[in-house]
């Protein structure tokens, strides 16, 4: 962000978003919705070097969860339920730095590559408490910042926030572009 309302995109998700990553292992593991903050609190008292999960490498500064995400399908189909009770702060705890990893990565190479000082990490996922601690100790001589924790929230209250800014500019939609349901990004 050069300045608000001026944005320079250099990736994202090719799946899901790193939240979305971390409720579909809740639900994998039979942890309520949302799983991102559970997983969070039992992953405090887990070791994350207990499994590695792969971390995808994907080109540019894009990522992906869907491998990270089957490959913990598989590990809970393999070893069962009873593993899972048995390790699931562990597992919890593994899969969390998985996450956490394929994002610091991207932001490091971002950071590289833009020569950036400072960096917001915004969403619900800025809350995690894994993600805060590794960012703030990796990412030395950068200005690394996170909202208060009742900022933590969804990026469509974040999308709004930017729609009140521009609306104050005076730039509007006027809503004539149709809707598409069946549109696929690429």
């Amino acid at each position: 962000m050069e300045r608000p309302g001026e944005y320079k995109f250099l990736g994202g998700t090719v799946d899901d978003a790193a939240g979305e990553a971390l409720d579909k292992f809740a639900k994998m593991v039979r942890l309520p919705y949302p799983g991102g903050p559970i997983i969070d609190k039992l992953s405090q008292t887990g070791d994350p070097n207990f499994y590695r999960f792969p971390r995808a490498k994907v080109e540019g500064l894009n990522f992906s969860f869907s491998g990270l995400k089957t490959a913990a399908l598989y590990l809970i189909k393999e070893k069962g339920e009873q593993f899972v009770k048995e390790n699931l702060n562990n597992l919890c705890a593994s899969y969390q730095e998985a996450v956490v990893d394929m994002l610091l990565e991207k932001v490091k190479r971002a950071i590289e590559q833009t020569g950036a000082k400072n960096l917001g990490v915004v969403g619900g996922v800025s809350m995690n408490s894994r993600l805060r601690k590794i960012f703030t100790e990796a990412l030395k001589g950068i200005k690394v910042e996170f909202p208060e924790p009742q900022f933590t929230v969804d990026n469509g209250t974040m999308v709004a926030a930017v729609g009140v800014f521009y609306l104050e500019k005076g730039k509007r939609d006027e809503f004539n572009l149709p809707a598409d349901p069946s549109l696929i990004f690429s």
